[in-house]
């Protein structure tokens, strides 16, 4: 590709722009991130959001998304050799080389896509655990590393936060993700409550299921309350910002406690006027660890 002094500026405008259209439960790219710093949060949002689309969107077959994941990953490669196919990857190595960004969790992302793909059921909890610590918590450690913290007890406690909120976000899809022929939901956790993979769907055993998401949003909601103390050692723009997800996270698993745990019926969701009480209500609880 042509390299000149533009290529990664004009990606990273791209960027921005490419991750304030696609919808997340919170915008990825607010005014709580250092200035500094959106642009290369736009490019890591951007790889992981064209593999998470590679994984899920359209009508690729197994083998298709398969095939397209292996030739992202040759670029991730390539990128990280001084290689660029386009000026996202020029970007994106520039990021990681001036931030000094673990490799490793790219590659763990890509990782759990993959295994997004070739889907099977998880066994144990533990198992969704190991899944977690590919898909959600290399993002939060990614982010601590843009802000220079890497002390492995912080890293630790937004393992904690990154992993309740895909959990999270696992039992707002759950109707969803159910029709692609997934759930996340450990085998062994559906059989205390006298569930198997064949019937927790069934209309007559529905009490049965939501006691198992209960207990599903119980276990998160510990985990939420186990990671928060992460919020004592962030910057005041940055403890803000994740304060302000965490009480979107514990928002969603109450609405899910008001529809009795029935999400194979229904998809919570927050609307706008929430997001915005919960970003002034992230003040307060911020605050608490300044």
């Amino acid at each position: 590709m042509n390299i000149n002094p533009n290529t990664s500026h004009l990606a990273y405008q791209e960027a921005i722009q490419f991750a304030k259209k696609h919808y997340e439960n919170f915008p990825v790219v607010t005014f709580l991130i250092q200035k500094n710093l959106r642009k290369d949060i736009a490019i890591i949002y951007w790889f992981a959001r064209t593999a998470d689309d590679i994984a899920d969107e359209g009508d690729w077959s197994i083998e298709q998304r398969l095939e397209q994941l292996a030739r992202l990953e040759k670029r991730l490669q390539n990128l990280l050799n001084g290689i660029f196919a386009d000026k996202f990857d020029y970007a994106l190595a520039e990021t990681i080389k001036q931030k000094n960004l673990s490799q490793k969790y790219f590659f763990n992302l890509l990782k759990a896509f993959r295994s997004d793909i070739l889907f099977k059921k998880f066994n144990e909890f533990d198992n969704v655990l190991e899944y977690c610590a590919n898909s959600a918590n290399p993002i939060g450690r990614l982010l601590l590393e843009l802000h220079d913290i890497r002390d492995p007890k912080i890293l630790k406690l937004s393992d904690n936060i990154c992993t309740a909120l895909q959990l999270t976000n696992f039992y707002q899809d759950f109707k969803f993700d159910i029709k692609k022929g997934r759930t996340y939901i450990p085998t062994s956790d559906l059989m205390k409550f006298g569930l198997d993979e064949h019937n927790y769907t069934d209309p007559v055993l529905r009490n049965r299921f939501c006691q198992v998401m209960k207990y599903q949003v119980e276990r998160t909601k510990k985990l939420f309350t186990d990671g928060e103390e992460l919020l004592g050692y962030l910057p005041g723009k940055l403890r803000t910002e994740i304060a302000w997800t965490i009480l979107g996270g514990r928002k969603i698993l109450e609405k899910i406690e008001s529809t009795k745990y029935n999400v194979i019926s229904t998809r919570p969701s927050l609307k706008k006027y929430e997001m915005i009480a919960l970003l002034i209500k992230s003040l307060g609880y911020a605050k608490r660890f300044s």
